[in-house]
């Protein structure tokens, strides 16, 4: 009979696939605990050994067979969105739909202008391609993403979901093209643009904003996003689940729809997700596009939802045991008194400072434009939980590729970073080497459980850890320039005592008690 671990590598696409030879995914994390030094949370987590014992717990319950039936599946769907309203404060009346991963997500928002696709289309308007997951631009185009869907039904990448096929993108970079943060305004501008011309071609509008991106950006900002309301429906890219309640609430009020995924810094295993949208939103809602028969299971949208008939009306024991795991997850987190977390995330951060900034010689990569830095004073405390690190003048880290390489070596050290993402130019043409750092709402309960000294001793210790393991891999990269390159790098990225850093980095010296960003 097969055990909650292997449940929850069902149920979804091949990315959930362990490898026979390490017992890992392609992201190097199983949904099982896992003894490794773990910041990936930008990526995909290994489940905690508290939330793992939940979900046998719930398999236990509702499947101790491994049979669920599609009306015990629709009855446990129906409490975990209970389970959702109450951790995040929502109102009852916020629709709410599951599925089995942040890119199939993409599908429900095409589904809520499903008249606009029988007319003359829907324009979706994507911000900064590069910084959301790679498959979105698939699905946001109305397309398969993967070989598979999550129903086990055959797919071709790039094809058409029948019903999607009036849909075109376009991608508004999010960056410019020395890597830099673009400005909000210029942002909303170029959308309000898009969404301008979609209507004078007939076409409806969908505009992402995204909510914490690969890198951390929250762009456009909502004090811009007044217009683009006005022209366009709006998509609220939070997949990497760093958002609170409160800002949730609030692009709701805007009638956005909000995307979250349970496996970043919610801390469940890849792969989760669900889609939070507007009653107003949802009580428009035209019949779902026959494509999504391949797409979705009947209870994974909410009862009564024009079309869902037409879904089949099966069960997707791996998909709710994964919902479990991040929920579980949620609930602890949300629990938490902010102070308790916000003390947690500064101690972090300084850490990050002290071993992977000053003491390796990274360069962060700010996550807001330059000149922004009190916007980011106002991001949501979870944002501050993630560093993208420019390793492009540490030798053995010059390029991305050598990035990916160092990442995939770094777990052969006993540590597991977030993968590597292109938003550093490298001048000729490329992209220079990052990697990302960031922990995730299971290790920030753990963590609030210390006391301050404690707290630093384990941050020092895990973070010291990291910083050893990066070089390591680096100097394998590398190994020919190591001696004279470290010295070099320090040189260039002088931490925290070079005043050119001022710009990337958050406070000025080691005894600054505020958090900037």
């Amino acid at each position: 009979m097969a055990t909650a671990t292997e449940w929850m590598t069902c149920g979804g696409d091949a990315r959930l696939l362990l490898d026979p030879r390490t017992g890992l995914n392609r992201y190097h994390s199983a949904p099982r605990p896992a003894d490794v030094v773990a910041f990936a949370s930008s990526t995909a987590n290994d489940i905690s050994p508290a939330a793992h014992a939940h979900v046998e717990g719930v398999l236990g319950a509702v499947a101790p067979d491994g049979e669920l039936s599609p009306k015990a599946y629709r009855r446990a769907l129906e409490r975990a969105r209970d389970r959702l309203r109450a951790a995040y404060a929502l109102p009852a009346d916020v629709a709410i739909v599951f599925a089995p991963s942040g890119t199939d997500l993409e599908y429900v928002a095409l589904a809520c202008a499903a008249e606009a696709q029988r007319a003359r289309g829907v324009l979706n308007v994507l911000l900064g391609a590069d910084e959301v997951g790679s498959g979105c631009i698939h699905s946001a185009h109305g397309r398969f993403f993967a070989d598979e869907t999550a129903l086990g039904h055959p797919a071709e990448p790039g094809r058409p979901v029948k019903g999607l096929e009036n849909t075109a993108i376009a991608d508004v970079p999010v960056r410019d093209a020395a890597g830099v943060a673009r400005p909000s305004p210029e942002i909303a501008r170029e959308m309000v643009d898009a969404a301008g011309r979609a209507a004078a071609d007939g076409r409806a509008a969908l505009v992402h904003v995204v909510h914490g991106s690969k890198t951390g950006l929250v762009l456009p900002h909502p004090q811009d996003l007044e217009d683009l309301g006005r022209c366009a429906r709006l998509v609220i890219d939070a997949c990497q689940a760093r958002i609170t309640s409160a800002a949730i609430a609030d692009y709701l009020h805007r009638g956005a729809i909000v995307f979250v995924t349970g496996s970043k810094f919610m801390g469940g295993p890849p792969f989760s997700g669900f889609a939070l949208i507007p009653a107003a939103v949802a009580a428009g809602a035209e019949p779902l596009p026959e494509g999504f028969a391949q797409v979705f299971r009947r209870a994974e949208w909410p009862a009564g939802w024009p079309g869902a008939d037409l879904l089949p009306d099966e069960a997707n024991l791996g998909l709710l045991l994964r919902l479990e795991a991040a929920l579980f997850e949620l609930e602890r987190f949300q629990r938490l008194a902010m102070g308790d977390v916000e003390r947690v995330v500064l101690a972090f951060h300084a850490a990050v400072r002290r071993h992977l900034i000053k003491g390796l010689g990274a360069r962060r990569i700010a996550p807001y434009p330059p000149g922004e830095k009190e916007e980011a004073d106002t991001h949501p405390v979870e944002m501050r939980t993630l560093s993208t690190l420019d390793i492009s003048a540490l030798p053995g880290g010059r390029g991305f590729d050598d990035a990916r390489r160092a990442y995939e070596r770094l777990l052969a050290h006993g540590v597991r970073l977030g993968q590597p993402v292109k938003c550093v130019p490298d001048g000729r043409g490329g992209w220079g080497g990052t990697l990302r750092v960031g922990i995730s709402m299971p290790q920030v309960v753990e963590l609030a459980g210390l006391d301050d000294e404690a707290l630093r001793a384990r941050l020092d210790r895990d973070l010291g850890r990291v910083a050893d393991a990066v070089r390591a891999a680096l100097s394998e990269n590398d190994s020919g320039t190591v001696r004279d390159g470290w010295a070099k790098a320090a040189a260039i990225f002088g931490g925290i005592d070079n005043p050119e850093m001022e710009e990337w980095l958050d406070v000025p010296n080691e005894e600054d008690a505020k958090l900037r960003w």
